[in-house]
């Protein structure tokens, strides 16, 4: 046995998860609640977000408690909605009724931009679900999940739960030991790297996992500008663009384009010159990469490392204007920096292809955005371009992830579908976390007649039998 170690915390998870099986509904959300209080109150949430800044240097303090406290509560909302705890739906009249039962030990490999919050969402929704979950994070993520797990460990006792329901794996973090957790769980929930990824889906245990980010989002000739430009900055600058639904590039129709910049200016946005974009992306990029001193860091930290200094100074984010699209063009895939690729289309058409082609590069299945005040031009936009997730009129990071203000579910982990090599094309949410028992009774079914199922292509053949 390599990691005994692992194998030790997945059967005291397998131990706690069999006491979890006897709770009721309304002691199982209790746990919920308890887990949510633990990260949303201000001084843990502020305790671990400065943790996973100092640790990965990665996004800024303040964003990360708004994140610890914003996808805590809407998970919390989202999950005291559902039932998970026996019969969840009875429909005598047609003769169903439906069981929720835990999937077991849930392992996850958690991402270092979100050490905290990823964790605790994926938490609520296991132990929810009636499961136990065991977190894999990033090496740099460890001490602030260490963290996570001690005020969770109050939680659980305070309600006499074992706080074993959930684990850390212990440090060194490595491959190996990450892919033996996810060889000897039930369910593996990966999110993050795309190598990460692949190794989960190679483990043998039923798994999601999350494709790539490289969200494109279009200004339309009806949109309100300035709204599109604050939603567009607000959501690009937040946690230093560490968010996988952060914009990388906006695609602006040629009608409005001036006008559109402009507003992107005043928002914020500093536009770079030839020069300057092409230093840009030598620098944010090496050896085909994303240079890992750029990623997540503040505008100043870019401003220096870009030779921007004194150019930034009342700036929150960097327009470099692009016309390809490509490998050879890198910024135009993912970025995950204060840096927004520009685009210019002449029609609504070309828009729509320059948004294929960059999803087509990288970000396939993910999400793309649209600011319009034309709901035909949002639908056009819908059932074009293979995506899990269209946002009309929003902060993309914001809303994508579940939103105040509209229905998606609350999550840190969204799926992609085939496009994007994923088993699940929406939001991670608490259906995934269960398995469904259905007992099936009989009752008077209607049924159509063959000709009218087969309809007048087989009349010939039906009067023949």
């Amino acid at each position: 046995m390599p990691f005994p170690e692992v194998s030790m915390q997945i059967d005291a998870a397998r131990k706690a998860q069999k006491v979890l099986s006897s709770y009721t509904q309304e002691q199982v959300d209790e746990l919920v609640r308890a887990l949510a209080w633990a990260i949303y109150r201000d001084d843990h949430a502020e305790h671990l977000a400065k943790m996973a800044v100092e640790d990965t240097g990665l996004g800024n303090v303040q964003d990360k408690v708004i994140k610890n406290k914003r996808k805590t509560f809407g998970t919390l909302c989202d999950l005291l909605r559902e039932k998970t705890v026996g019969i969840v739906r009875h429909h005598p009249e047609i003769g169903m009724t439906e069981w929720a039962k835990p999937v077991g030990v849930v392992g996850s490999l958690t991402p270092s931009t979100n050490p905290s919050a990823t964790p605790a969402n994926q938490a609520m929704m296991a132990i929810k679900g009636g499961n136990a979950i065991i977190i894999s994070p990033s090496p740099a993520g460890l001490r602030t999940a260490k963290m996570l797990k001690s005020y969770f460990d109050k939680a659980l006792l305070s309600l006499s739960a074992p706080t074993d329901l959930f684990q850390v794996i212990e440090g060194p973090i490595s491959f190996d030991k990450a892919e033996y957790l996810s060889r000897n769980v039930d369910l593996l929930i990966v999110t993050g790297d795309q190598v990460n990824v692949r190794r989960g889906y190679s483990s043998g245990t039923p798994c999601i996992g999350v494709g790539k980010g490289n969200v494109p989002v279009i200004i339309e000739s009806t949109a309100d500008l300035p709204d599109a430009a604050a939603k567009i900055c607000a959501s690009k600058t937040f946690d230093n663009a560490t968010s996988c639904s952060s914009e990388n590039a906006v695609i602006i129709l040629d009608d409005v384009f001036d006008k559109a910049l402009e507003a992107l200016q005043q928002a914020g946005g500093y536009l770079a010159t030839e020069s300057e974009t092409d230093r840009i992306q030598q620098t944010l990029f090496v050896d085909g990469n994303i240079n890992r001193h750029a990623i997540g860091k503040t505008i100043d930290q870019l401003a220096e490392l870009f030779g921007l200094e004194g150019k930034l100074t009342d700036k929150r984010f960097v327009i470099v204007p692009q016309d390809s699209i490509g490998p050879d063009f890198p910024l135009s895939g993912e970025k995950l920096s204060l840096v927004l690729s520009l685009y210019r289309a002449p029609t609504f058409e070309d828009a729509l292809q320059i948004c294929e082609d960059i999803l087509d590069y990288e970000g396939a299945g993910h999400s793309v955005g649209i600011h319009t005040a034309n709901p035909k031009r949002s639908r056009e936009l819908a059932e074009r371009i293979d995506v899990a997730r269209v946002l009309v009129n929003q902060a993309h990071t914001f809303g994508n992830g579940g939103g105040m203000n509209n229905a998606l579910p609350f999550t840190l982990t969204m799926g992609c579908g085939t496009w994007g090599k994923n088993s699940i094309s929406e939001n991670l949410s608490i259906k995934h976390f269960i398995n469904k028992t259905l007992l099936v009774e009989t009752f008077d079914k209607e049924m159509p007649r063959p000709s009218d199922a087969f309809g007048t292509s087989y009349k010939a053949e039906l009067d023949a039998s």
